[in-house]
């Protein structure tokens, strides 16, 4: 371990200390109708804190989604806090990451909904979380690849999460995520995915002099009712947001 990733690890440390301090105050005993608001905007508060533990920056293009259904691809388990520290929202994770170090738990308390895809019935149980979230005005995001990759390519989108897309008329927007590193291969060291090891890749990520992230918005306009299809149309309009930048 570097003196860099150190002294890092144990910066994120106290800022973990510092968050639940807050999640306590402002949480905690937030009545039920508000509550999921405030999860998504203490988890955005807490994004932003960790971000700087990386020496994280970004270049942010497009307008910014407040509410609806945000569908984009997927590279890290720094996704969450890029997308969040530029608003507040509800993720669909898959269950594994609710078991990662640190990061799963903050999701957790953060609000976000994971998903067992393994069990079939348990995707009917999240479209109806989603539709609950989405009816209250919050911004809920959604991976759709199913899985996170080095972003050379964005990978075929999974339907199954896009039904509330179909039948609740809210908006969607789309979003493109691209990491670079100053002194490294972020497709490797930024990137989570294949057979790397969350603590050895976190550590090894910790140690890097800085994190630079490209994040692209676009509103979507529906023109299908055919799940599939819709699947189909978001990929291509999220390879467009790739293409320009």
């Amino acid at each position: 371990m570097t003196i860099r990733a150190a002294g890092r690890l144990c910066w994120f440390a106290w800022e973990v200390v510092v968050i639940i301090s807050s999640y306590f105050f402002t949480v905690a005993f937030a009545p039920a109708q508000t509550k999921r608001r405030a999860r998504a905007a203490w988890l955005s508060r807490s994004s932003r804190r960790h971000l700087k533990i990386f020496g994280y920056s970004a270049n942010v293009a497009g307008e910014i989604p407040k509410a609806g259904l945000l569908v984009s691809n997927h590279l890290s388990y720094l996704d969450i806090l890029a997308i969040c520290s530029a608003a507040p929202a509800v993720f669909v994770s898959k269950a594994d990451v609710r078991r990662w170090p640190l990061f799963g738990w903050l999701a957790a308390l953060g609000g976000t909904v994971f998903i067992e895809r393994e069990r079939r019935t348990h995707v009917g149980e999240v479209n109806r979380e989603i539709e609950t979230a989405l009816a209250g005005g919050a911004l809920v995001v959604v991976f759709p690849e199913g899985t996170s990759s080095d972003g050379t390519a964005v990978l075929p989108f999974r339907a199954s999460l896009l039904e509330p897309a179909l039948r609740g008329g809210h908006e969607i927007s789309v979003g493109w995520i691209h990491y670079e590193l100053a002194d490294g291969d972020a497709k490797h060291e930024v990137c989570y995915w294949g057979d790397h090891s969350f603590f050895q890749h976190l550590i090894h990520l910790l140690g890097k002099k800085s994190v630079r992230a490209t994040l692209r918005f676009g509103k979507f306009h529906r023109t299908t009712g055919d799940r599939k299809e819709l699947a189909q149309q978001l990929r291509e309009a999220i390879l467009q947001l790739k293409a320009a930048g």
